[in-house]
């Protein structure tokens, strides 16, 4: 089952987009996902074990790395990375 995850990261820092940009880099090492990024959130497209494999240890390092983190994602279970 392919699924597709909006996710918005809201880290409670006055330096929040280093942890946003780091998050993002990490995910973009994961060559089974496919990740797009706008201003608002990133969206994460693959097979659900796949993605939720890679999503459980990124998300983890970000709340490690900042402790003040808010993740907010949405899950849908269809892959929308190809609709126009």
């Amino acid at each position: 089952m392919n699924i597709s995850v909006e996710i918005s990261m809201y880290p409670l820092t006055t330096d929040y987009e280093s942890p946003i940009i780091q998050f993002i880099n990490h995910l973009n090492q994961h060559p089974d996902i496919k990740v797009m990024t706008n201003t608002m959130s990133t969206q994460i497209f693959g097979k659900y074990d796949t993605v939720m494999n890679v999503l459980t240890p990124e998300i983890r390092a970000a709340f490690m790395a900042e402790p003040t983190t808010i993740m907010v994602l949405k899950i849908i279970n269809a892959d929308l990375g190809d609709w126009k």
